[in-house]
């Protein structure tokens, strides 16, 4: 016995900033403003053809002089513009009813009140780092004849076995910019008309930068 794997619907957006807001009992709210959508159905994937369904989205409007020719023929053949930011959405196109090419897609459609969803973006870079900012190491004593070392590692091995480095052992490199996805964050507000989400907390990445808006895969909306 097989089971189909059911992918949740989302949206592409901006983040925007972070603010506050207040709910009936006065307590203040952190939240992060996110531009979601309106976003355009460029391409619909089927399995059949594909081997999974998806559909590829629009978002963010870009000058047709700054097109490369492959996406000219792709946003031609959508007659909606050209668009900045191209992704696919893993999901089940004909029961959301994203079948059609070249459909707006916006928050209201598929995000309320109450809903929790799972926001993925780009870590803000930190450039590198040493082991105590990147993985919280202690350091070495502050007293007993330490030095120059107190942030440093220590030991990372011995000479004789292993005689190397294992692979993953934590140590100083670049942090920051990569993939992270933070889950069950709660929907505070949606804005229809300015296509603005509010999400209860912080998510990845910096102003201005792209993140991808699902429905959680592990918690449902609260009445």
């Amino acid at each position: 016995m097989t089971t189909e794997k059911k992918y949740p619907k989302g949206l592409l957006g901006v983040k925007v900033g972070m603010t506050q807001v207040f709910t009936s009992q006065g307590e203040a709210v952190p939240v992060t403003v996110i531009q979601t959508g309106p976003c355009y159905v460029l391409q619909v994937i089927e399995k059949a053809r594909e081997g999974y369904d998806a559909v590829k989205l629009g978002f963010v409007s870009k000058k047709p002089s700054r097109v490369n020719k492959p996406e000219t023929g792709l946003f031609s053949k959508v007659g909606s513009g050209s668009f900045q930011h191209v992704q696919e959405i893993r999901c089940q196109p004909k029961e959301l009813g994203w079948d059609s090419v070249g459909a707006e897609i916006r928050v209201g459609d598929v995000f309320s009140d109450g809903d929790y969803v799972d926001v993925s973006g780009t870590s803000v870079g930190k450039g590198f780092q040493g082991v105590v900012r990147r993985f919280h190491t202690k350091g070495q004593p502050a007293t007993r004849g330490t030095h120059e070392y107190r942030r440093h590692i220590g030991s990372v091995g011995c000479r004789k076995f292993p005689g190397r480095i294992f692979k993953n052992k934590k140590m100083p490199g670049r942090m920051g910019g990569a993939s992270v996805t933070l889950q069950n964050l709660q929907v505070v507000g949606v804005n229809a008309d300015q296509n603005l989400l509010l999400v209860k907390g912080g998510v990845p990445g910096s102003k201005g930068g792209l993140v991808v808006i699902k429905k959680a895969i592990k918690r449902t909306a609260t009445v």
